[in-house]
């Protein structure tokens, strides 16, 4: 696992952790589906980056 591949990770459960966040106080859905995509790109990003496979 490199350190890239952690970042990606990491920054993607704090856009999830802020579209939960969003999604409790009402917000409009267009904010929360866009935390939603890019969380998913980089949890994705993420998960793909890591040397597991190799």
């Amino acid at each position: 696992m490199n350190s890239l591949s952690t970042i990606l990770i990491v920054v993607g459960l704090f856009l999830l952790g802020g579209m939960i966040s969003f999604a409790k106080q009402g917000l409009p859905k267009g904010v929360i589906v866009l935390l939603g995509i890019g969380c998913a790109m980089c949890l994705v990003a993420g998960v793909m980056r890591l040397e597991v496979w190799a």
